[in-house]
Order: C-alpha cells, then structure tokens, then sequence
C-alpha cells in the first residue's frame, strides 16, 4: 500500500513537530505527540492528470480493501482551488494507543537527510511518501498515512508585506554600525638616509644665539600648528 505523490507543490506542512488546532487560538500550535488531535500533516496541490493518476491508484487500495457492506464507490478524495488545481492531504497521528509514531523523515532532493528540526515552507515542490489506509466508518475512502518527503526545490520564507502605502512623515534614520571597525589612515613615512648606517661626526659646538624677540617666537609657536 506504499506509493510515492512526485512532484507536487507543498501546502501548509508541519512536518518538524507535531502540531495540533487550538481553537482559542484558532490556528494549529505545537504540542506533545500524545495530546489529542497531535498530528504531522502537509496539504499538497497537484493538476489535473496529477490527480487522476492518484485517484485511481487511492480507488485500486480501495478495491483490494473492501468489504461487502463497504460503499462500492470511493468518493472525490481532493478539493478542488480556484485556479482548478487539486488539493490533497497526507498526515500521520502523533500516536496510535501507547506509542508515539515516528516523525516523517525529510529528504534534499540528493536523498540526503534533513536535520529533524527542518521546516518545509509553502510554495516548496517535492515528492512525498505515503501509505493508502483503506477505511470505512462515518464516511469512507482512503487515507494517505504520511512517511517522508524530500524536497526537490525549497521555497525560502517569505516576510509579509506592509498594507500601506508610502506617505510623508516619520522615517527611520539609521545610524552607522557601532560595529564597523574604523581603519586608521597610515602615517605618512619619511624617507630613510643611509647616513645612519655612517660613522657620526664630531660635532662642533658654536656659541648660543642670541635670545629671539617676542615675534620671533611666536612664529616659532605658529610652525607647530603646521
């Protein structure tokens, strides 16, 4: 009853933990495997020969399955979108009875193992792995019990867009990083003489000059700010 779903695109997948609906919060959140409603789940979109060729692999399980007070007919398995694609569902509880199930493996497109905290995104392609689950209670038809999926082309998170325009007012200044290191400018070099590899001459010493006047000084004082 194993069978590969290939090249489809991802919808909604919560494959790296399980996940349940809370309905004060009205969105799916984390939880234990072992709480009620825990489960792993991705929607997946396909087009239409896509969804034939399913169906009549998920409608052949039914047939090998079924039992006499059965309905002899298995029902459309998927919804269909406004751009008339077909949408389909693969989940795996988060535990039968006493045991906890395994977490459905994730694959890159070389089979390579993801690391078990991986988060597939929508609008991700892949190929996923399920196992046909033939049922028949309040309603019937086939489950499709959730294994693996690898990822052939990932679709990197997307931010959400700000609803509003653009209007005059208040704008972030950035300020520079505080992090950037500053490269101090090199200092310029005076050129070396050989003459300090040379003996050193005697020095003739010469009668002080006179004291300078006062303008003369400050001349001196002013070469210093140069």
């Amino acid at each position: 009853m194993a069978h590969l779903i290939n090249n489809v695109e991802i919808l909604y997948p919560r494959i790296n933990q399980c996940y349940r609906f809370d309905n004060t919060e009205n969105k799916s959140v984390p939880c234990d495997p072992f709480e009620d409603g825990a489960k792993y789940e991705t929607k997946f979109r396909m087009d239409k020969d896509q969804a034939k060729s399913l169906y009549k692999a998920m409608a052949t399980a039914y047939a090998e399955r079924r039992e006499k007070s059965w309905p002899e007919k298995l029902e459309m398995p998927f919804e269909q979108d406004d751009e008339g694609k077909f949408v389909g569902k693969a989940v795996l509880k988060g535990a039968y009875g006493k045991d906890a199930t395994a977490k459905p493996k994730q694959y890159d497109a070389k089979s390579k193992e993801l690391p078990t905290d991986f988060k597939l995104t929508t609008g991700s392609v892949g190929n996923i792995a399920v196992v046909f689950v033939p049922y028949n209670m309040r309603d019937n038809g086939v489950s499709l019990r959730l294994k693996a999926v690898q990822v052939t082309r990932y679709q990197e998170p997307q931010s959400a867009a700000s609803p509003f325009g653009v209007v005059d007012g208040f704008e972030l200044e950035v300020d520079d990083n505080p992090f950037e290191v500053q490269t101090p400018k090199a200092a310029k070099q005076e050129a070396v003489s050989d003459d300090i590899f040379e003996e050193p001459k005697k020095v003739v010493k010469k009668a002080a000059p006179a004291p300078k006047k006062d303008a003369d000084l400050a001349s001196i004082v002013d070469e210093w700010d140069d």
